[in-house]
């Protein structure tokens, strides 16, 4: 068999996340139907990051598998001219066959926009929020989040998942211009994991004492005990390393 690995971007705005599911329009479902339009035959297309609902994406990584070697330059420009114009392939290799996109990543890594701005342009791919923030402040309280953690506090309840912990590598904040941008990287991530990290970092932020009250959210491991997350429209899949 032939595995291509495919680098996906998308303005995640018109679909309920990544999976495909009924009754719903979802990422993965546009873009197998352009591709088994195209070939003519069914795929299985595996995704690394299962984005939820308005949940974009700059570098989601996919991958399918076919009994016939395929060209790669005509193949990709076939099907972004197939796919609707919100979802783009920017790039397509072949890789091994035992290359899995979502079981073979080591890391993840998201961002989360904050316009302190409101602008027509923006709206859509950042959470608008008149405040001011100092950056170190936010990136000291950030780093009691780094290591392996039970990340129960921060995860949807309503998920089939059991074990709930994560080792988040990076977590860190900068500002460029009107932005506020929030990085984490991490060998996984739970369902709802990182906006409802960023509400529980903008809510300690204006705590007195924001790292002892996040290391509480911690250890309560009660999605009760966080912040409400902060809306889809913000966040992006970053990138995945393999």
């Amino acid at each position: 068999m032939f595995n291509y690995k495919i680098i996906i971007q998308y303005d995640g705005t018109q679909y309920s996340g990544w999976q495909i599911q009924e009754n719903a329009p979802t990422v993965q479902e546009a873009i197998t139907n352009s591709i088994e339009q195209i070939l003519q035959e069914k795929i299985n297309l595996n995704g690394a990051g299962r984005t939820d609902t308005g949940v974009h994406a700059l570098g989601q990584v996919a991958n399918f598998a076919i009994g016939r070697e395929i060209d790669l330059y005509k193949f990709k420009y076939s099907l972004n001219s197939v796919l609707q114009n919100d979802i783009s392939i920017t790039d397509i290799e072949l890789v091994e066959e035992k290359f899995h996109s979502r079981f073979s990543a080591k890391k993840r890594s998201y961002i989360y926009l904050i316009s302190n701005q409101k602008s027509p342009f923006f709206d859509r791919f950042s959470y608008t929020l008149f405040s001011e923030f100092n950056q170190d402040k936010l990136n000291e309280l950030s780093k009691t989040l780094i290591g392996a953690k039970d990340f129960t506090s921060f995860s949807k309840t309503n998920t089939e998942v059991q074990n709930k912990v994560c080792e988040v590598y990076e977590a860190r904040w900068r500002r460029q211009k009107n932005f506020f941008i929030f990085y984490i990287e991490a060998n996984r991530f739970l369902y709802g994991m990182v906006r409802a990290i960023v509400g529980s970092l903008l809510k300690t932020y204006s705590s007195e004492d924001g790292i002892s009250s996040l290391k509480n959210i911690l250890d309560q491991k009660d999605r009760n005990a966080a912040a409400d997350a902060v809306p889809a429209k913000g966040l992006f899949l970053y990138k995945v390393k393999y």
